[in-house]
């Protein structure tokens, strides 16, 4: 062993010892490492940031802006819809969500698709009176097992596939995982679909900011428009539709104001609608009736054009100028340039029309406005902003565009007219441009840690390689695994991967492993492909902690669970994957090379 191997092997030991430790964030470990890789002399200081030009940092991150652009359109909702009545018991509840998050997974980044479907299926829990804890994990676990499937389906496919390239001139396609991934995926939803009552039941999901915003009632106003036709148009009908999850306060038609009208009232073209509930609730009422959210028409005040349009939750502070004063009264359009949508008021219930209720100190009112505009307008009126949260309230959704673009994206790769990297960031780039998901959001969609992980890790695992540490190690393994079965090698590898993941990040896990495997692949005379393979299928499926893969942390709070939680379900799974995963990669990319 060379001084600049034993600095690597040093640098890579270190790095995997402090995630262990899980003192630091992940991302901070890795600039570190980075850095201290190139106070050591073994990543060259002109190839320190190559990893933020990498085409898998593109990559993964044009994912995550289709995902979210993809999540925002409501597409998935609307087709689940008609499901959603059948949908009564845990029996049909699990095998249904589980499957159609892990289709999904197969077309957009897994985690994107888990989040999708996530409030789908509280709302179905909160609906029915199942547990979220019988739905949340398996779903988790399903939307790894969908992103086996492709290549953008999950980062360690992404990120295999580039190793694949530096190793053997060519990266995997769109597909080449899709035979195994399949596979696996149809016998982790047997599985999941059977073994989902081993898990508690009841548990309360742990407490957290959103849900605390999202429990507060508002008050907004509807306008029907005039060129209304929906079918069924009754109150009740408008009451089915929302599933009970929003009031009816009042009706205004003609000038005269009916408080909490009869089910049986018909709402007619030009009447005007008073509606209490969750802001999420609302929304998807104004959107299915095609109802108009009352002010939000009116063009905000613009200081620059560039400027994005911005719905924000803010309170009325002890101090406000508007205390005690209507948003007619005032003028809040005219004078400052914003739309009042709605009113929140604890312990009360508003009946007047939202442009006259007189405002109190600690309501809660959600304004529209302009970016750049809007923070005057705050201060000017003694506001104080909350939380900041998703607030789509009455705003439009593109749904046949992202599917669209979606769509191209993958024709494109799938027939190698354009490389991954080029045709994720052109539909992320086509997402923006047609307004199905702003800047602003789109920045916020991508992961800024997991990019600057990965970004750091390129250079730093890439050390084992350019210091030939990688070789020297499968010097190593090549004389542990010769004469014995091919078989035995490669399951060894996925097993490495599946051990480290929970410990390193998935990301880091590949970087690592990857190179290693297919050194060993070539020193044991065997095709790379499948020992590649079997690294990006360790990687994805980590079943046995909620840190080690970004599904599994996401369902945690919501679902309640704790660490033992996940190993009571994943463990089996975890067995059944390691004995048919390598068998099935063997079967689809044959050990010995042509």
């Amino acid at each position: 062993m060379t001084l600049q191997q034993g600095l690597a092997f040093g640098l890579i030991g270190l790095t995997i010892a402090a995630f262990i430790w899980g003192r630091f964030r992940y991302d901070v470990i890795a600039v570190c490492a980075l850095l201290l890789g190139v106070v050591l002399g073994v990543v060259p200081a002109d190839r320190a940031f190559e990893g933020l030009s990498n085409d898998i940092t593109i990559i993964i991150g044009a994912a995550l802006i289709v995902s979210a652009a993809f999540a925002r359109s409501g597409i998935i909702e609307a087709v689940l819809r008609p499901l959603v009545p059948y949908l009564k018991t845990e029996r049909s509840q699990v095998p249904v969500l589980t499957a159609a998050v892990t289709l999904l997974s197969t077309a957009t980044k897994n985690v994107g698709a888990l989040a999708i479907l996530m409030p789908v299926a509280l709302q179905i829990a909160r609906r029915t009176g199942a547990s979220p804890s019988r739905l949340l994990m398996p779903m988790a676990f399903g939307a790894m097992l969908g992103g086996v499937v492709t290549l953008v389906g999950t980062a360690p496919n992404i990120i295999v596939s580039q190793v694949r390239e530096e190793i053997l001139g060519k990266p995997f396609g769109m597909y080449d995982y899709a035979p195994v991934g399949i596979g696996l995926a149809l016998l982790g939803l047997v599985y999941l679909s059977l073994a989902y009552r081993i898990l508690p039941k009841g548990r309360a999901p742990a407490a957290n900011i959103e849900a605390a915003l999202a429990a507060n009632a508002y008050f907004t106003e509807v306008g029907v428009p005039d060129d209304w036709t929906v079918a069924k148009s009754r109150i009740a009908d408008l009451h089915a539709l929302a599933h009970g999850e929003v009031a009816i306060m009042a009706l205004r038609r003609d000038g005269k104001r009916i408080a909490r009208p009869h089910a049986n009232v018909k709402v007619r073209p030009g009447d005007t609608l008073l509606l209490q509930g969750e802001p999420q609730a609302l929304d998807d009422l104004i959107k299915r009736a095609k109802l108009r959210l009352m002010r939000s028409d009116r063009p905000v005040t613009m200081e620059q054009p560039t400027e994005e349009v911005r719905i924000l939750e803010v309170v009325v502070g002890a101090e406000s100028g508007l205390i005690g004063r209507s948003a007619q009264q005032l003028d809040l359009y005219g004078q400052h340039g914003v739309n009042l949508l709605a009113v929140s008021r604890s312990g009360y219930s508003l009946k007047q029309h939202l442009n006259r209720v007189r405002l109190r100190a600690s309501d809660i009112v959600v304004l529209q406005g302009g970016e750049r505009s809007l923070p005057g307008a705050l201060s000017a009126l003694g506001l104080l902003p909350l939380a900041e949260r998703e607030m789509r309230l009455g705003g439009m959704r593109h749904r046949i565009a992202p599917a669209a673009i979606l769509a191209c994206a993958m024709i494109l790769v799938a027939f190698q007219v354009a490389p991954v990297a080029i045709a994720f960031f052109g539909a992320a780039v086509l997402m923006v441009v047609v307004g199905s998901i702003r800047m602003r959001e789109a920045y916020a969609a991508i992961d800024g840690p997991l990019i600057i992980l990965i970004a750091a890790m390129i250079p730093v695992s890439g050390a084992i390689e350019t210091t030939g540490g990688a070789d020297l190690i499968a010097d190593w393994l090549s004389s542990v695994f010769r004469g014995q079965e091919p078989m035995i090698a490669l399951i060894s590898i996925m097993a490495v991967a599946m051990a480290a993941t929970p410990f390193l990040n998935n990301a880091a896990t590949v970087l690592i492993v990857a190179p290693v495997g297919a050194s060993l692949a070539q020193k044991l005379a065997l095709n790379p492909d499948p020992f590649l393979m079997a690294v990006a299928l360790g990687a994805a499926c980590d079943f046995l902690t909620p840190i080690g893969h970004q599904c599994n942390t996401l369902v945690m709070g919501p679902g309640g669970y704790r660490f033992s939680d996940y190993a009571r379900l994943g463990a089996p799974l975890t067995l059944l994957i390691l004995i048919l995963g390598g068998p099935l990669i063997a079967w689809f990319w044959p050990l010995t090379a042509a």
